[in-house]
């Protein structure tokens, strides 16, 4: 059902989504880079503008000063504002996570705590997470749906686990493993429907105040 309206939306309709990918993981040696790779190829093969936020790349400290504690916002960072209103102006949030003594990575919690929670509000987001073992890092993702929750954008009923993803993916993402692709296809056509709902019910009744 979800990749039939996946399919007819992109056809029918054309309208292109806007999606953060925040990568989760800093780790020497990650697999997580070639995870988000994976991901961002299939969404935008499913018509998303694709944008990653990777903590590597993007000078995030140790949170001392959240973007909505400054009372004058031209005393923020710049590149943390241009960050904020692209986070704004997206319609979906998908997390690529491993999984850090079965528990949500600490660079993923601190970069995304760094935003307002109206920047996240009432936009679905899905959940990837990967590991080397058998369990493709679904402690961390059981514990994501309520972080997620609490920011806002609460997850699609879908989770796309990758277990043993050094086996999974090489290091331009390329899959190794024929299951990949469908398997994420089913979690990008639920975002894609709660994507497009939320959206046009923002656009057409507006958002609680």
């Amino acid at each position: 059902m979800y990749g039939c309206y996946r399919r007819e939306g992109v056809e029918m309709a054309g309208q292109q989504l806007k999606t953060i990918v925040f990568l989760g993981s800093v780790r020497e040696g990650r697999f997580g880079l070639r995870v988000a790779k994976f991901v961002k190829k299939q969404l935008e093969s499913a018509n998303h503008s694709v944008e990653i936020f990777d903590p590597l790349e993007m000078p995030f400290p140790i949170m001392t000063k959240a973007l909505h504690h400054y009372q004058d916002r031209s005393a923020a960072p710049v590149w943390l504002v241009e960050a904020d209103k692209k986070l704004q102006a997206a319609d979906a949030v998908v997390v690529v996570s491993s999984e850090y003594n079965h528990s949500i990575p600490p660079a993923l919690s601190n970069m995304m705590d760094h935003f307002p929670l109206s920047s996240y509000a009432f936009k679905p987001s899905g959940i990837v997470c990967y590991s080397l073992g058998p369990y493709g890092g679904m402690r961390a993702a059981m514990q994501l749906r309520a972080f997620l929750g609490e920011l806002g954008c609460i997850s699609v009923g879908n989770i796309f686990g990758i277990p043993v993803v050094n086996r999974a993916l090489d290091e331009e993402g390329k899959p190794l493993d024929e299951k990949l692709v469908p398997a994420s296809n089913r979690l990008i056509g639920q975002l894609d429907w709660h994507a497009h709902a939320m959206k046009n019910h923002r656009q057409a009744h507006g958002i609680p105040k």
